[in-house]
């Protein structure tokens, strides 16, 4: 069986997806950040209005100001909104006035030290969630692992940043590398490794995963029954799957 080549045609809807993912990590933080402000806050009304004569409560007063309240109840319709506004905070984010808003409005935020910690949490797990990264993976390689003239396959993920680098400065360009275990390629080791020290490979992410999976029976090119190239492909999706959106 002749194996053909991945599609690599846009899929439907991908714009809007996009712009909605980018959407849910703007929106999120702020929603959230607000909801839990807002909800403090009615605690603390919940314990300090019934003390408020009924007279002065500021329902009763809004009530006199504006007469009755009247909605018109339409289920979905909330959701509908929902998605239209967050794809419309997407698109608009990824521009040079929303980066330039957001910019603003995050620094506005690191000024309030209470909702700075709330928004910046939630921000952070926004982004972890629905990162967008079709693979943070770089490529594939060989590195020597867990000893010298052991050769091991690994996946370079990025350079050493931040406090690993400064405490790395002696070495010579540290790279992160993910070294997956067999056959459960879920788990593995973090090292980093001089750039000289790692020997890249042509192959694809995918095509070591499955190599990585098979123990080393299963090389590029390979011919494989249609069951077997199945599982296999199944099981290295389990090692690419989290870093594609």
């Amino acid at each position: 069986m002749s194996d053909s080549a991945p599609s690599t045609k846009r899929r439907p809807f991908a714009g809007l997806r996009a712009s909605f993912l980018t959407g849910l990590v703007v929106v999120l933080p702020i929603g959230l950040t607000i909801y839990l402000i807002w909800a403090v806050i009615g605690w603390i009304d919940s314990w300090v209005l019934p003390f408020v004569p009924s007279a002065l409560q500021p329902d009763v007063l809004l009530r006199d100001l504006f007469g009755a309240d009247t909605r018109i109840g339409l289920r979905g319709a909330g959701v509908i909104v929902f998605l239209v506004f967050t794809i419309l905070i997407g698109w608009m984010a990824k521009g040079f006035l929303g980066r330039s808003l957001l910019g603003w409005a995050e620094r506005l935020v690191d000024r309030m030290p209470v909702v700075r910690s709330i928004y910046n949490g939630i921000k952070q797990i926004a982004e972890t969630v629905f990162a967008q990264t079709e693979n943070s993976f770089e490529e594939a390689c060989l590195v020597e692992f867990p000893r010298k003239e052991a050769w091991a396959i690994g996946f370079i993920s990025t350079k050493a940043k931040g406090e690993i680098k400064k405490k790395l400065n002696d070495v010579d360009q540290p790279h992160a590398v993910f070294i997956p275990t067999t056959p459960n390629p879920t788990s593995g080791f973090l090292v980093f490794i001089p750039e000289k020290d790692i020997r890249p490979l042509d192959m694809s992410i995918e095509d070591a995963a499955k190599l990585i999976i098979s123990a080393g029976l299963v090389y590029p090119g390979a011919k494989l029954e249609a069951t077997a190239k199945a599982a296999l492909e199944a099981q290295a999706e389990l090692l690419i799957k989290p870093h594609k959106p």
